[in-house]
């Protein structure tokens, strides 16, 4: 395919006032889908700052500056809840997250078109630029793509970098619909949807942080504190918006739950725990956390995880799942990564009905079923030629 050429795409406008963003998303609200892009800096902070949003309809391109003094996003909050226009945007979880912490909804009627392109076989998670490539033949400039968007004035090559974004994503959202509906695949699309527009998808919850860290002891006691220390960072690192890693690191965490400072003086011991910190106010707030951990009876603290997890599952059916799952992507054209993940064939491995994707919709049509059935031995797996083939036992 040929790449569009510009002329095709509408002229840029770089909005900074907030009545022009009113008469943008005004016209905007005529539409029946928008493609929309942001661009963000996360480096220093626990929540993005959100810098430019980027957004194309059939008759204008915009670049909006989210940080021009005295601009109100209001009407942009507006246009991102109406329900008649598609939302569409590709790799969607941070821009979604960003328009979530800043209005406190997540967009209605949303679309993705990297899990499409999933969907229509490009790929477990392909990038936008390979997309573009395939999809339409263009080409995405990354001469900025490491600009800090926080500085002003942006030059125009950095407003048409940012909306390039866009304006191949109105083409890529129409040419994957049309064959995925030739295909009879968009009511899949359509079922992935709903986890993107569920906010608790976006929302990091506390007590469960301590699980990310994949601690290799049993000990009950340790495991307590390490959650509880866990939470109090999370919640730190969101009161003092920073990221967690640069209010405190993993491997201090995890020396601190091996050592148990009961003060101050035994916390700057612990490396990358600076005398600052340590008297601080955060400080004092981690040695809380501690001491209030500490307190706890053994019956309250959690499990460990290979404890939760119970019997491990068979290596040798793992890999026969994996098989399994490669050959029905091959053959169905799907990405094996959306059909089921790692941690699914393991459940389906170790449990007899695990309560995960691919025993359900389109998933179960595809491989769940014949996962079930070559576990209970009604299928082998073989050969024919070059490729799997599945043999009635």
């Amino acid at each position: 395919m040929a790449r569009p050429s510009q002329p095709e795409f509408p002229p840029l406008q770089f909005v900074t006032t907030t009545a022009e963003l009113a008469a943008l998303c005004a016209r905007l609200a005529e539409e029946s889908f928008i493609a929309i892009d942001t661009e963000f800096l996360r480096e220093r902070t626990y929540y993005p700052e959100l810098c430019l949003v980027q957004i194309a309809g059939s008759n204008d391109l915009a670049v909006i500056d989210a940080l021009a003094p005295g601009l109100d996003l209001a009407p942009l909050a507006a246009l991102l809840a109406l329900e008649p226009v598609r939302k569409v945007f590709h790799a969607a979880r941070q821009d979604v997250e960003i328009f979530l912490n800043i209005f406190g909804a997540v967009p209605t009627n949303l679309f993705d078109t990297q899990i499409a392109a999933m969907v229509a076989g490009f790929g477990d998670q392909v990038g936008y630029d390979s997309l573009v490539q395939s999809v339409t033949g263009g080409q995405i400039d990354k001469a900025h793509r490491f600009s800090d968007w926080s500085a002003r004035p942006l030059s125009p090559a950095q407003l048409h970098y940012a909306a390039a974004d866009v304006t191949h994503l109105r083409i890529v959202y129409e040419r994957l619909c049309d064959r995925l509906a030739r295909e009879g695949r968009l009511e899949w699309v359509a079922e992935e949807m709903a986890e993107l527009a569920d906010p608790n998808t976006y929302r990091a919850d506390p007590e469960t942080m301590w699980e990310r860290l994949r601690p290799r002891t049993n000990n009950r006691r340790m495991l307590g504190l390490l959650k509880a220390i866990c939470a109090w960072r999370e919640r730190e690192a969101q009161r003092v918006n920073i990221p967690r890693q640069r209010l405190l690191k993993d491997e201090s965490m995890l020396e601190i739950v091996a050592t148990a400072p009961e003060n101050p003086e035994a916390l700057t011991r612990i490396r990358g725990v600076s005398k600052g910190f340590a008297e601080g106010k955060s400080g004092q707030g981690l040695l809380a956390a501690l001491k209030a951990a500490a307190a706890r009876p053994d019956d309250e603290m959690p499990v460990s995880l290979n404890a939760k997890e119970g019997a491990r599952p068979s290596p040798a059916l793992v890999a026969l799942l994996k098989v399994l799952l490669a050959a029905k992507a091959e053959t169905h054209n799907v990405a094996a990564k959306l059909i089921a993940s790692s941690d699914d064939l393991d459940r389906l491995a170790t449990e007899d009905t695990p309560e995960i994707p691919a025993l359900h919709g389109w998933r179960y049509e595809l491989f769940g079923a014949d996962a079930q059935a070559l576990k209970g031995g009604e299928i082998a797996i073989g050969v024919s030629g070059k490729r799997i083939k599945l043999i009635k036992s």
